[in-house]
């Protein structure tokens, strides 16, 4: 019987970091920054061979969860149905960047823990842009229309949002452009062996 060579090193069977899937949760107030950040995380992947899908909050709400409200009840269904979409897009080798609110804490460890039941890695990202910076930036124009009276339960302001304790990373993207975010978020995914 042969014995087997001392010293011999062990390869690793973890496929390459282009084809290992994860979920990349991006959370903060409206106008936080999320979604710009996102797209450019995305293309700097692709262009890296990684495949890669950005499941905006505002499209999932559009079809996904069409006919939800925005109560605490209505908030967690949709966080939850987005969490199992990009569970199951990261399980199977892509990279699924997700830009939602996700107001609650305990929402968001409920999708942490759907990934971390299936062995899929996760990362939680804070980007945390102050409301008052949020409130210029204004993208879609909601904060004009809670102060005008137009609108309420805007998260941050007449609803809450409880930041995460603890993220994987944290973004200040109103101190940084949206490339020395993406970067920052990508040097973690290299960190991590997924990029």
């Amino acid at each position: 019987m042969t014995q087997p060579a001392t010293g011999t090193v062990q390869q690793c069977t973890c496929p390459p970091a282009r084809e290992r899937g994860a979920t990349v949760w991006l959370t903060g107030l409206p106008s936080a920054g999320k979604t710009t950040i996102a797209y450019e995380l995305a293309g700097r992947l692709r262009e890296e061979g990684h495949r890669v899908e950005v499941l905006d909050g505002d499209e999932i709400r559009a079809f996904l969860s069409a006919g939800l409200g925005f109560s605490r009840r209505d908030r967690d269904a949709n966080v939850q149905r987005i969490g199992l979409v990009a569970e199951v897009l990261a399980r199977n080798g892509v990279k699924a960047i997700v830009p939602v609110i996700a107001p609650y804490a305990d929402s968001r460890e409920a999708v942490r823990g759907r990934h971390a039941a299936s062995g899929t890695p996760y990362i939680e990202v804070h980007v945390a842009t102050p409301v008052e910076v949020c409130s210029v930036r204004d993208v879609k124009g909601l904060y004009a229309k809670q102060a005008a009276g137009e609108i309420s339960g805007l998260t941050g302001v007449d609803d809450p949002y409880e930041e995460p304790e603890s993220p994987d990373l944290r973004i200040e993207s109103h101190t940084q452009s949206v490339q020395e975010s993406a970067a920052a978020l990508h040097a973690l995914l290299t960190e991590e062996r997924l990029a």
